[in-house]
């Protein structure tokens, strides 16, 4: 059974709020990875990670409120496994490049998977 949007939970602009954020969370993942791959100090790849952090955190909210099931999805748990991935980059210094490519990666390959194995109910309720 798919996770289904509450139309109740839809406003005007939604669509268009979703894809701004998107370009902004690009934006961000870009310039964390530059920084992590490349020559950029420390605290400016640092702003572009708060950048996709926070733009990445807004479309989250967004998605759960508009699909309260969105954690008992895969969607939900690969978010919730890129989140945890996200913690290890920045604790774990020497593997940052590894971990961002792992994460890069997979979110990659989660988004383009077909909607019915992203939305498909992995756990049911108790």
């Amino acid at each position: 059974m798919k996770g289904k949007r509450d139309p109740a939970r839809d406003f005007p602009g939604k669509r268009w709020l979703v894809n701004l954020l998107r370009a902004v969370h690009l934006v961000g993942v870009v310039g964390l990875g530059a920084g992590i791959l490349g020559e950029m100090s420390e605290n400016r790849w640092m702003a572009f990670g708060t950048t996709a952090l926070a733009s990445g955190l807004t479309i989250l909210a967004l998605d759960v409120w508009s699909r309260p099931s969105y954690f008992r999805e895969y969607v939900g748990m690969a978010m919730a496994g890129k989140l945890l991935l996200l913690v290890l980059l920045l604790a774990w210094p020497a593997q940052r490049a590894a971990l961002f490519w792992l994460i890069l990666i997979l979110s990659v390959l989660f988004a383009h998977a077909p909607a019915s194995v992203r939305h498909a109910i992995w756990t049911r309720r108790a």
